[in-house]
């Protein structure tokens, strides 16, 4: 007689923002993109089963942009089609902060985007009424009034707007303001409920920056937002209700050239990294060229509170992540 045993496997596979093939790092403590299950059931016996496993099957994680009207954004913006990005996007770090999702608006890898924002801290109309000042300083596009969640400031390319404790952000191409307020709305009738971010998305290369970054922004990070760029830098951020710090790399064709204008800075203090770095005094900005085409920034805001030497002291203890 026969016996045969089933087995049941339960798996479930977590694919997370700005993970590495090959290159043996660490992935890094962030939510969740794609959340792929199998349940197969195999029975071994003497004679192979012919039937294939069933193909996994995968849902993209609940994010503003999974839940806005598709049809309405294709329409609004007049683009031809509008797509979910699954993969994952660095967050907004500045004052305030976002957590970021992307819409294609284009079947061209690097077309057009409508990004939507939730603000990683708790925000209140006092932080809307500080962001919106703080456009206003830039001397952009005069804002208007946003009526949208429990109110907000609108341009022609980005809506900003305060709905329970958070502050929400739509930005895509120049359009007109009328139609970011459609956007604006729809955003916001979409909102309730959204899962909140962890405060803390780390990863561990950063850890080498958090000790000096605490004592450039004068008290611990509230949050933590790192991640990684499409060229495979590593992207570090630290998070208060009332300063951040952050570091990232870009890739430009002629990085020398690129930094004449900082090299020439009245303001520019030389440090020994990189094959040339500056930590300007009157901003805290850091600015290191790496070879030819490759440029690190470590950016503080509000700068103009930072002490250089606490800005020196951070950028030799970050740097080798962009100079190695």
């Amino acid at each position: 007689m026969r016996v045969s045993v089933t087995v049941t496997a339960a798996t479930a596979v977590l694919i997370l923002a700005g993970c590495g093939g090959g290159s043996g790092e660490s992935a890094p403590n962030v939510p969740p993109l794609v959340s792929v299950s199998t349940t197969p059931t195999e029975t071994a016996s003497e004679t192979p089963s012919e039937t294939p496993s069933p193909p996994p099957t995968a849902k993209v994680a609940d994010t503003l942009c999974v839940r806005m009207n598709q049809s309405l954004v294709r329409t609004t913006l007049a683009v031809p089609v509008v797509t979910i990005q699954p993969k994952a996007v660095p967050a907004e770090i500045g004052l305030p902060s976002f957590d970021i999702c992307q819409l294609a608006l284009s079947t061209n890898p690097s077309g057009p985007v409508l990004r939507l924002g939730v603000s990683v801290l708790p925000s209140t109309k006092a932080d809307l009424s500080a962001a919106r000042q703080a456009y206003v300083a830039t001397k952009g596009e005069p804002p208007r009034t946003l009526a949208a969640g429990q109110g907000g400031y609108v341009t022609s390319k980005f809506a900003v707007f305060l709905l329970g404790n958070r502050l929400f952000k739509v930005e895509g191409p120049a359009a007109t303001q009328t139609k970011y307020v459609v956007l604006a709305q729809e955003a916001a009738r979409q909102a309730a409920g959204l899962p909140e971010a962890a405060p803390l998305i780390t990863r561990p290369e950063c850890e080498r920056g958090t000790s000096a970054a605490a004592k450039v922004m004068g008290a611990e990070a509230m949050a933590r937002r790192d991640s990684q760029t499409p060229a495979g830098d590593v992207v570090c951020g630290w998070i208060t209700a009332t300063s951040v710090l952050s570091t990232t790399a870009r890739r430009v064709p002629d990085a020398e050239a690129a930094m004449a204008t900082v090299r020439k800075a009245p303001t520019s203090q030389s440090v020994p990294l990189g094959d040339e770095g500056y930590v300007d005094t009157a901003t805290g900005r850091g600015t290191i060229r790496v070879g030819t085409d490759k440029i690190a920034d470590l950016v503080p805001l509000p700068g103009t509170k930072v002490k250089t030497d606490d800005m020196v002291a951070f950028a030799l203890a970050i740097s080798p992540l962009y100079t190695r």
